[in-house]
């Protein structure tokens, strides 16, 4: 059995947040929510003699794209119509850019278990998206233009990708690079982001492309990773059979867990490509250009380099916290807000207690019902000792559930640390007293049953003593019976 190299290349298609369409003045709705084919126009639906005109702000958008990404921006670039005839596509034709596209060469680098790596960006281009069928029991399908000519951007890689994995951090260290933009929601079970995968295998060391099958439409990360996966094993068991490999575009069943055939592999040509000639070239002004890149927000990647190095976090939980500009955000206005506490105590909160109550009510960060300040107070008291690790957790669990604050819940349950030496020196032998077999026990040299007495003593305080000044003193009192045996 031969091992073969994976040559992955990506086209991620997005939808721009934009509140009307690429080409005409018809609103971008939520096709999940609106009625079908109630944002349509003559325009969008292709009648004949209308004229499209190009949307500004989704320039704009892309423009941001395309500066994140470090590419070349062309100053003149041209809409093209790419002809093929589908239901979703009332015109017959799609309004995109092909031989000059807005912008090319790019980068970004993305993270993976081996490290830092640089995926080259081939060409960043605008488009407009297509309706959206809906097949019913097999026997018709239903067409809502709703989605037509809503603005997309294509973003395409170079072929710089060898496994599921690379794949998975590329795409979602894009969908990261979005949303810090703002420049789409990236909701992928909504179609604001979908993924397709280019794959090809050949022998290591070999030079020469294998023949490439596409996968349309993947939109979800754990789908992508799956199908990539699947698609290698598929390619690999042909050419271990000597059998070719057919270009082609492939479909993925999520359920069965398998890529199927859909169609044959389009070329360019297929597509019979001209400019489009109701569109003037788009002309980008340099001033435009550079008035939006002095605008532009810190990226991703410089966000979690300077996580580490300003707040020294692992590599892990500065990716964890820069993924989302909304957790950044919050982990360090809660570092401000929390200046007696160490940003990873803060990170580790944020990481553990708050998403996984977020989790549990199913709801993100952005809706969190507990400001970053009032967060971070909760933080800083069991950090002083005012309440212990299990008691803060029990308090925060409360506050977002009431929305009180930690002061209230604290003070009406009388949930105080006990830390005084003396009151914990009588619970201690309090429990010490009550128990002398236990104690003979650990007299005896099963110095395990000291845990159990530690127990009893956090019970006897309802679980608010510090565990570490009862440990203190119950090791102290033990060992004072040792002397006096």
């Amino acid at each position: 059995m031969n091992v073969f190299e994976p040559v992955i290349g990506l086209e991620v298609h997005a939808e721009l947040a934009t509140r009307s369409k690429m080409f005409c003045a018809c609103p971008v709705v939520d096709t999940t929510l609106a009625e079908p084919n109630s944002a349509v126009c003559p325009v969008c639906a292709g009648m004949p003699g209308v004229l499209p005109v190009v949307n500004q702000k989704a320039v704009e958008l892309a423009l941001r794209v395309a500066l994140a990404l470090e590419c070349e921006i062309s100053h003149s670039s041209l809409f093209a119509r790419k002809n093929y005839f589908y239901p979703d596509l009332p015109k017959g034709y799609q309004i995109s850019q092909y031989e000059n596209p807005l912008a090319v060469n790019g980068k970004l680098t993305i993270l993976t278990s081996q490290g830092e790596k640089v995926v080259h960006v081939r060409r960043v281009h605008l488009e407009e998206d297509t309706g959206k069928l809906t097949h019913v029991d097999g026997t018709h399908t239903l067409i809502d233009l709703n989605r037509a000519g809503v603005p997309l951007l294509e973003i395409v890689t170079e072929p710089d990708l060898h496994s599921a994995e690379e794949v998975s951090a590329y795409a979602r260290a894009l969908h990261s690079l979005l949303r810090y933009l703002i420049v789409s929601s990236g909701d992928m079970q909504k179609g604001a982001m979908r993924i397709e995968p280019n794959i090809s295998l050949r022998l290591p060391g070999s030079e020469t492309y294998g023949t490439r099958c596409e996968i349309k439409n993947l939109n979800s990360f754990r789908a992508l990773e799956r199908a990539v996966d699947f698609e290698i094993q598929r390619q690999s068991a042909l050419l271990d059979e000597g059998k070719p490999v057919k270009q082609e575009t492939r479909g993925w069943l999520d359920d069965q867990g398998i890529t199927v055939t859909q169609r044959s592999k389009e070329e360019a040509h297929d597509y019979r490509y001209f400019p489009e000639p109701d569109l003037p070239p788009l002309v980008v002004d340099q001033a435009w250009v550079e008035e939006i890149r002095n605008v532009m927000p810190e990226l991703p990647i410089a966000r979690l380099h300077r996580f580490q190095e300003q707040y020294h976090l692992s590599a892990y939980d500065a990716e964890v916290l820069t993924a989302e500009f909304e957790t950044a955000d919050y982990f360090e206005a809660a570092v401000q807000a929390a200046s007696q506490v160490t940003p990873k105590v803060i990170a580790n909160w944020i990481c553990g207690e708050l998403f996984g109550l977020l989790n549990q009510a199913q709801i993100t960060l952005a809706d969190c019902p507990l400001t970053p300040p009032i967060f971070a107070d909760l933080v800083q008291r069991v950090v002083s000792g005012e309440i212990n690790q299990n008691t803060g957790k029990t308090v925060l669990s409360e506050m977002f559930n009431s929305r009180q604050s930690a002061e209230a819940i604290i003070a009406a349950r009388g949930l105080r640390q006990i830390s005084d030496g003396e009151a914990i020196a009588n619970l201690v032998y309090q429990v010490l007293t009550s128990n002398p077999e236990q104690v003979q026990t650990y007299l005896a040299g099963k110095t395990g049953i000291a845990q159990w007495l530690f127990g009893q003593v956090m019970k006897a305080a309802k679980g608010q003593a510090n565990p570490q000044v009862v440990r203190q003193e119950l090791e102290k009192q033990l060992d004072d019976s040792k002397k006096n045996l």
